[in-house]
């Protein structure tokens, strides 16, 4: 596997500091300390904030469409691929408790920002929203799938928020094993025709 470039390892670190401390918080000075390299060498790569975000929005969305097609290979079917996401929450459950979703929390920061660039964060959540209906139309839910899909979104971005808030993984579990009921008690409405 070929090295990474210096541009890839500042948009990596960008993209752990935006997480983890905010856009707004975080410096120039920050990234280019994270990566080990000069503020002139940094700025050889990028000249705006407003560059590397764009870069971490691009990113983000090339690894979840990573991550969905990975799930869509794997799951033997509609709800055992919606559980993959689901589970997420399990296995993400202490960065989400110390920072949040990495999503969310971009979108939420950006939009009191007023950012031009929140419409453009916005479409990783939009990825999701429609991998979720494709899974949805699957079970035959043609009519109201993205409906559900968005109610599932919602509701996984909630127990993000409260997690982050309470900081109780016991909370996240007994969420998740809600979800898992709830996915459970969908009719297959592809039989209920």
């Amino acid at each position: 596997m070929p090295a990474q470039s210096t541009r890839d390892q500042i948009v990596e670190a960008a993209d752990a500091l935006f997480y983890e401390s905010g856009l707004e918080a975080t410096s120039f000075a920050d990234i280019a300390a994270a990566v080990g390299i000069s503020r002139g060498n940094f700025y050889h790569h990028f000249k705006a904030k407003d560059d590397i975000l764009e870069a971490v929005i691009a990113r983000r969305m090339e690894r979840t469409r990573a991550m969905l097609d990975g799930w869509q290979a794997e799951g033997e079917g509609p709800r055992e691929r919606i559980l993959s996401f689901v589970h997420v929450l399990i296995a993400n459950r202490t960065q989400i408790m110390d920072f949040g979703c990495p999503v969310g929390t971009l979108c939420s920061e950006l939009a009191k920002l007023d950012h031009a660039a929140q419409g453009r964060a916005t479409e990783i959540f939009g990825l999701f929203r429609d991998w979720l209906a494709e899974q949805m139309r699957a079970l035959g839910a043609a009519d109201r799938a993205e409906m559900l899909a968005l109610h599932l979104l919602a509701w996984s971005q909630g127990v993000a928020v409260m997690a982050t808030a309470f900081k109780d993984e016991a909370f996240i579990r007994n969420e998740v094993a809600g979800i898992e009921h709830w996915l459970a008690s969908l009719p297959d409405f592809s039989q209920s025709t």
